[in-house]
């Protein structure tokens, strides 16, 4: 049964929900799995892109652009917008507004939401799109100090 969890953050701070998903992608990356951050534009997904290479001065996450080619598979991290996925993915980090379309592919998902009152409220729409889907998705408050 495939898993999702929501990291609910307290600040509506688009920049520290950003470094919070580096930190997780970071994460996923070191345990050797496959990860998938999805987002709603290009914009969102060059400003990520820019961030992971920046965010921590020790760290290092190789990832992609997904646009086409060939390549994409042997990145550790894949970055989209609107090209899918080649393949499956171990974890998809979702950025954007509505469940990716590669969610049903994904052995886990984690949907990483903030106290802005638009991006709470598709979050909401989503966590009822994934019971709907026959998932029961778990819900993590994450304390001041973790984001």
């Amino acid at each position: 049964m495939q898993r999702v969890d929501f990291h609910v953050l307290p600040s509506a701070e688009t920049r520290e929900r950003l470094h919070y998903a580096c930190r997780v992608v970071e994460k996923a990356y070191l345990a050797g799995q496959r990860v998938l951050v999805w987002f709603d534009g290009v914009v969102d997904l060059q400003t990520f892109d820019e961030m992971l290479w920046t965010y921590s001065a020790g760290s290092f996450v190789p990832h992609e652009v997904l646009a086409g080619e060939p390549d994409w598979e042997d990145a550790p991290v894949w970055l989209g917008a609107a090209h899918p996925a080649p393949s499956a993915c171990d974890v998809l980090i979702n950025l954007a507004a509505a469940i990716p379309p590669a969610a049903d592919r994904a052995q886990r998902v984690i949907e990483i939401i903030d106290a802005d009152d638009g991006r709470r409220q598709a979050g909401r729409a989503r966590f009822r799109g994934y019971r709907e889907r026959g998932v029961e998705p778990v819900t993590h408050t994450i304390g001041a100090a973790a984001s």
